[in-house]
């Protein structure tokens, strides 16, 4: 492989060593006592090259490293791809499991789509499996390839920062600790391994934004915009980034009040003198919160939804997989009716997660289904329940157990079929892609 322009000789020929990579995980720490970590791997030479060194990490502190593929059923060789990944693997002591996309496929947005998918996949099996971090394969190209796509989009300083290393979510930590390191020498430590990684096609293909700018970076590298260059400018924006994102949870803490059944009120009034940045921060937040999204609202998108509220909304607004509507304790956001998650088939002792959002365990036995409570389910189950303050608007979208009965269970209004039901909610908890939290 040819040398990189703006990279030497060595740094795109070497290897990364063990003490290398050890001083990459040391500022995304703290980990625990015999770390065990999940790693997604594509088959790719990257996410290969990370789940090598993420093992012999792991293994020097007394832990271990899971590896993870996601078959998203795309592809007709992309079973055999996985399987053949497992086979590299088991020959160095590395557990390996198959994580397959069932269900129908968009039309449209797919690439966005089965990205959300493989995420979340991901993250479902590490809470599942008491998994805390999660690492990911993105490198120094990655990080200097997505900041020229979001200078296109027109992004702002959130998305020109582009990846962070390390991403607090609900249930783990997203970890990314080859952000500064190029391509070119995570080949090289699978050469010096002796180990064969995957090509994937879509990584040539021309139809894809992303590949057409890879193309481009000789050119620019030319110029002296090499990939290194370009990952410099988004680690500085971070910094930029943290210093707002303090500012904005200042104002969280004055102007929201999240509920735990997974809706939020706004005080308008807070917002009066907000400045512009910290208020789309706050809005963006919020709505990848309520909405239970993974990735940001695109920041035109958001401006306009900015301006409309300093105006005083006039009536519901529909956003991001939220519902904004003023009422007179302030600005509900809630979940989008028309963009709740689809029933759910589940049993005794499963861990599931609903619409994104909710995470609920379930114990007894027999089979059944979440779903929305829904306004027929609402009717037949509301006499004799207490008053309830949920607006109206939250009500009906609540996570509900279903079974051959019909409604069994709805936790957050207290209510649980009188006749007994051999399946039952043990637990259920708001745990969005996305929590808000100050920092």
């Amino acid at each position: 492989m040819g040398t990189k322009a703006g990279v030497s000789d060595r740094t795109a020929s070497s290897p990364l060593e063990a003490a290398e990579f050890a001083a990459l995980m040391e500022p995304l720490g703290p980990f625990e006592t015999g770390v065990a970590v999940a790693v997604g791997v594509s088959g790719g030479a990257d996410s290969m090259a990370l789940c090598l060194l993420a093992s012999r990490w792991a293994r020097a502190r007394g832990g271990h490293a899971v590896a993870l593929s996601v078959d998203h059923g795309l592809r007709t060789e992309a079973a055999a791809e996985a399987r053949q990944v497992g086979t590299w693997l088991a020959s160095r002591g590395i557990a390996h499991h198959i994580l397959c996309w069932h269900g129908e496929k968009p039309s449209s947005g797919l690439q966005a789509a089965a990205r959300e998918a493989r995420y979340a996949l991901m993250r479902h099996w590490c809470a599942a499996n008491g998994f805390l971090h999660l690492l990911l394969g993105h490198h120094q190209d990655d990080q200097a390839e997505t900041f020229l796509l979001r200078l296109a989009r027109g992004s702002g300083v959130d998305g020109l920062a582009a990846m962070a290393p390390s991403t607090a979510l609900a249930e783990l930590c997203l970890l990314r600790p080859l952000l500064g390191i190029p391509h070119a020498r995570l080949v090289a430590t699978l050469q010096a391994a002796g180990q064969s990684w995957i090509e994937d096609p879509s990584n040539t293909n021309d139809a894809y934004h992303r590949v057409r700018l890879r193309r481009m970076m000789p050119t620019l590298a030319k110029d002296g915009m090499d990939g290194r260059r370009l990952a410099a400018t988004a680690r500085r924006l971070a910094r930029t980034r943290q210093a707002l994102e303090r500012v904005t949870g200042e104002l969280m803490v004055r102007a929201i009040t999240l509920d735990w059944r997974g809706f939020a009120w706004l005080r308008m009034a807070e917002l009066e003198k907000a400045p512009e940045d910290i208020l789309l921060r706050l809005l963006a937040r919020l709505c990848r919160t309520v909405g239970g999204t993974v990735y940001p609202p695109r920041l035109e998108r958001l401006e306009r939804l900015a301006a409309e509220i300093r105006a005083g909304l006039a009536g519901r607004r529909t956003f991001a997989g939220c519902l904004l509507v003023p009422k007179k304790a302030g600005l509900l956001v809630c979940r989008e009716p028309a963009r709740l998650g689809p029933s759910l088939p589940v049993q005794a002792g499963a861990g599931v997660v609903w619409d994104g959002r909710f995470t609920l365990r379930l114990s007894g036995a027999g089979h059944g289904r979440i779903d929305a409570l829904g306004r027929p389910g609402w009717l037949s189950i509301r006499d004799g329940l207490e008053k309830t303050q949920i607006p109206p608007e939250v009500l009906l979208g609540l996570p509900t157990l279903v079974d051959r009965h019909g409604i069994s269970a709805v936790p957050h209004l207290g209510y649980k079929r009188q006749a007994e039901s051999d399946l039952m909610i043990e637990q259920v908890l708001f745990t969005p892609a996305n929590p808000l939290t100050l920092v």
